[in-house]
């Protein structure tokens, strides 16, 4: 296909056409000497993303404070504008922060409704950073903190069932953690439901959603939600260190202001976070990476990353030895999806399946831990990968669920 410009119209086109998926590809510089699967600890830029945001770094570079202290604000807001509308939310409801964490952080950590006794609930696929954060609320605010283990195999009406018996359990529970998509196993949780079950009993819900966002195909109003994290160096494909903090207006109050700001300074969204000096080229290069992910279109993106997942695990589903973790229920899962290898479920015996793979296929993946009935290996595909490299991985799988190499 060659390098097109960002806003050049793309023809309508299914996720097996492989013509199509080859020009995709072929915008990305790729290794050559491994096949990359481990593509969620963040995304590769495309070739036209990684030029304006060299474009943008020499600019910054070159002009300073002249250019910040002058024209550069209205600059940032326009990203930050471009990338609500993105999310399907007004500008002055997001603040872009520097990954989810960060994000997550304030909203756990600035929660205002909890009282001595109250309660706090998250899962074993949370992730780490954000457990810890939750159990932190037991010292910060005197909440009795529950975690449940969420059902695996897993089926909607049971990860429902499993949040409404948790809230059963604990009537006093009045802040949930939901993730809605793992970044242990790729579990895509029904948010909207869950979230719905716990608003009915007086609950609010934060929604890490850094692994969702450009991996599945939905805006922020979709999840109904009030407090969500997205990251924008995963799956949208922008620059290390942009992602973003969502707060609906009308339960801005929830959350306290970060301490850093000025008591009587503005009452938004931003007032909640304060990164201090960042990375301004990363976040002036948004506009960038949104354009490029619009030629493709969320929802054809979303088709091809499940497709590539689709591919792998169509094939070693129910293959002895070979545990697939995440449903094929299309509602469940996205791009990412995660396995056993002959009833390995120790950290260290992961870690060498992990090695095994690349060592011996030249296939690159990474273990996961914390996942209650052990640890796993996770599986990531990106729009740079094809079918014949999924291949492989069913080829090395196999192979090795025989015990052979």
């Amino acid at each position: 296909m060659g390098a097109l410009p960002l806003t050049a119209a793309l023809p309508s086109v299914g996720a097996r056409d492989a013509a199509f998926w080859r020009g995709i590809a072929a915008e990305y510089d790729a290794p050559r000497d491994v096949i990359q699967l481990e593509n969620g600890n963040w995304g590769m830029m495309a070739r036209p993303v990684a030029a304006e945001y060299a474009r943008q770094v020499t600019r910054v570079n070159r002009e300073t404070s002249f250019y910040a202290r002058r024209g550069m604000g209205t600059d940032l807001v326009a990203a930050r504008d471009a990338l609500a509308g993105a999310l399907g939310v007004p500008g002055a409801e997001i603040a872009i922060t520097r990954n989810a964490t960060e994000a997550l952080e304030a909203l756990i950590l600035g929660y205002n409704r909890l009282k001595p006794g109250d309660g706090v609930l998250y899962a074993d696929l949370d992730y780490d950073s954000m457990q810890a954060a939750m159990e932190s609320l037991r010292v910060r605010r005197g909440a009795n903190v529950r975690r449940i283990a969420l059902p695996e195999p897993a089926t909607k009406d049971a990860l429902i069932e499993a949040y409404r018996a948790a809230f059963d359990a604990d009537p006093r529970i009045k802040l949930l953690l939901l993730t809605h998509l793992s970044h242990r196993t790729g579990l895509v949780l029904p948010v909207r439901e869950i979230a719905a079950l716990a608003r009915a009993r007086g609950i609010d819900t934060i929604v890490d959603a850094a692994h969702s966002w450009y991996q599945l195909d939905f805006a922020l109003p979709d999840l109904a939600c009030d407090f969500v994290a997205v990251n924008g160096h995963k799956w949208l494909g922008a620059p290390l260190g942009v992602a973003a903090l969502y707060i609906r207006a009308g339960a801005l109050d929830r959350i306290d202001r970060h301490p850093l700001n000025e008591a009587d300074g503005r009452d938004d969204t931003q007032a909640r976070v304060h990164t201090g000096t960042v990375d301004f080229a990363a976040q002036l290069t948004v506009p960038a990476a949104l354009a490029f992910q619009a030629r493709i279109g969320r929802a054809r993106r979303a088709e091809r990353l499940r497709a590539l997942r689709d591919r792998w695990v169509g094939q070693v589903r129910g293959v002895p030895g070979i545990d697939v973790l995440t449903p094929d229920d299309p509602a469940l899962h996205g791009g990412i999806t995660s396995f056993r290898l002959n009833g390995i479920g120790d950290v260290a015996g992961n870690v060498a399946v992990a090695k095994t793979l690349l060592d011996r296929h030249g296939i690159f993946t990474v273990h996961r831990t914390g996942v209650a009935k052990g640890a796993c290996v996770r599986v990531s595909p990106a729009l740079f990968n094809d079918e014949a490299q999924m291949d492989r991985l069913v080829a090395a799988l196999r192979s090795m669920a025989r015990g052979a190499v």
